[in-house]
């Protein structure tokens, strides 16, 4: 058995220490360690291995342990001020190896395509195609594993910043275990199921933009919950700015486990980038919207939402309730 060494600050810890060794591991980590194809192969034309998944108690204990220790012994030093940075960076290392894997995926899925579409039903034809779905299989079960690492690093991450852990780019999503598929286009077919499942959450779509500069979190903490109690299986979607209105509903939809979409800028259309994403917003016919003074693309964004006769709540910074 590995034994892992971890410093006591206070007899308080002790429970919570014996607890922590002691736990059965999450349902995500049973889940995501579970073995779903013979052999494994990431590697193409590589040899099939016949290992075991790690162990995934160990697993979760170690990804938890990595993120913490790093606040504990930079805690009370000189360097505690960079230790939120440095643990930010091994949730993005791990995010990146996870997207690493799934363009992988996409890529032995393409060739799985090409390949059932040239199907001559000869005996070579049939191994290349056994290979290449082997390799897409071991691809997702070796992604999956890592995403959710990733997410219980993130997880604990938030836990010792108060901060939501976001990427710089892209989507924030572990995608859900289905059961193994034998036939190539079955397996192609439940792919693509699972992949629009994660990426695109079901739900009324609640819109959300406000200005970096904001100090006012409770006020829209309360006014987010109020509208989660009328629409629980809401989706939030908001612009995507790391500070400020939005840092708070990131914050927030973390706490609830509100699915969020972060809408960020396309630089390629130049100064009508923040027009543009406003008018992708309402696209997304929001069944209501919250809207924080800020510049004048929230101003843009009140007056279309006004048009439309979305139910709205706009918020000024004259009105903030700041705890003294």
């Amino acid at each position: 058995m590995t034994h892992h060494i971890r410093s006591v600050r206070d007899f308080s810890e002790i429970a919570d220490l014996i607890s922590l060794e002691t736990a059965q591991p999450s349902q995500a980590f049973a889940t995501a360690f579970t073995e779903t194809v013979d052999g494994f192969s990431i590697t193409a034309g590589g040899e099939a291995s016949d290992a075991p998944m790690p162990d995934a108690r160990e697993v979760q204990l170690a990804t938890e342990l990595l993120v913490r220790t790093i606040f504990d012994v930079l805690r009370d030093t000189r360097l505690e001020v960079v230790a939120d940075r440095i643990a930010w960076g091994v949730v993005h290392s791990l995010h990146k190896v996870a997207g690493q894997l799934d363009g992988e995926a996409d890529k032995a899925a393409v060739r799985i395509k090409e390949l059932l579409r040239d199907a001559d039903g000869s005996e070579v034809m049939m191994g290349e195609l056994e290979e290449a779905q082997l390799l897409c299989q071991s691809l997702d079960e070796a992604r999956d594993a890592v995403a959710c690492m990733r997410d219980h690093a993130a997880g604990t991450y938030h836990a010792e910043t108060g901060r939501p852990w976001s990427s710089p780019r892209g989507s924030l999503v572990s995608s859900k275990r289905t059961a193994t598929v034998i036939a190539a286009a079955d397996f192609l077919a439940a792919r693509r199921r699972r992949r629009t499942d994660a990426h695109a959450p079901e739900g009324p779509v609640v819109i959300f933009s406000g200005g970096q500069q904001w100090e006012d979190h409770v006020s829209l903490s309360e006014r987010l919950d109020a509208i989660r109690a009328r629409v629980p299986s809401m989706v939030l979607a908001t612009t995507a700015q790391s500070k400020g209105c939005d840092a708070v509903a990131a914050a927030w939809a973390a706490r609830t486990g509100t699915p969020l979409i972060a809408f960020t800028l396309n630089r390629a259309l130049g100064q009508r980038a923040g027009f543009a994403r406003n008018e992708q917003l309402l696209a997304l016919k929001p069944v209501e919207a919250v809207v924080c003074e800020g510049s004048g693309l929230q101003s843009h964004l009140a007056r279309m939402v006004r048009a439309a006769g979305v139910p709205a709540h706009f918020f000024r910074l004259a009105d903030q309730r700041v705890a003294r």
